[in-house]
């Protein structure tokens, strides 16, 4: 299936406060909840009862994801370095820390590993959009076979949104007609307020391949 929870940060969080009772999550979309009415025979004999909107798992934890260009890992203190960062600091004393990512040195296949969880050539990112060429691994049309952290959360209850740089979608597909299906709001984010590309300047007119 496309959509199996591949992701372990959000795997971890919704088994560790999963109980018996709860959904089977491994796989998205979710089916609607069993009917739990009544059918007579008429109307006053029967019950009504609705398809129940997906709610996360009682205690599931909020997730802040953050993605910061040409910071390395060893900069900020909240993992040793030098740059005092204490918002970050009390931001993972009261989370996790995952110290083993691997990161591509460049902006859109990092931000697509880590949005997927996936190595960057699986998801046709294997360079910046703006650099992409038609060939397997680096033409920078995201598949869909790639489901984002965003899609995995959103299809499990959360309310999801994205803020500031995007730069995963391909480069001709950025203009104000779209398509939009690899926009942050066609991969699982319902908002996203931010820009595309490399840079925070409009794209006027997109290259096509």
């Amino acid at each position: 299936m496309r959509k199996q929870l591949c992701i372990a940060l959000v795997l971890s969080a919704f088994l560790s406060v999963a109980s018996a009772a709860e959904p089977d999550r491994t796989e998205i979309p979710m089916p609607l909840s069993e009917f739990e009415g009544k059918i007579g025979k008429s109307f006053e004999d029967s019950q009504q009862d609705y398809p129940q909107p997906v709610q996360p798992p009682k205690g599931a934890p909020n997730i802040v994801l953050i993605l910061i260009d040409d910071l390395g890992f060893g900069h900020p203190s909240t993992f040793g370095g030098p740059i005092p960062t204490p918002a970050l600091d009390r931001l993972a004393s009261a989370g996790l820390k995952y110290n083993r990512f691997h990161t591509t040195a460049i902006c859109s296949p990092t931000r697509i590993a880590l949005l997927t969880g996936r190595n960057h050539h699986q998801c046709a990112t294997g360079t910046i959009t703006e650099l992409s060429t038609g060939y397997p691994g680096y033409h920078s049309i995201w598949p869909r076979s790639c489901a984002s952290i965003a899609e995995v959360l959103k299809d499990n209850g959360y309310n999801t949104a994205a803020w500031g740089k995007w730069h995963n979608t391909p480069d001709w597909e950025t203009s104000p007609i779209g398509p939009f299906d690899r926009w942050p709001t066609g991969l699982g984010f319902e908002y996203w307020y931010g820009f595309q590309g490399g840079r925070d300047e409009p794209v006027v007119s997109p290259t096509v391949p």
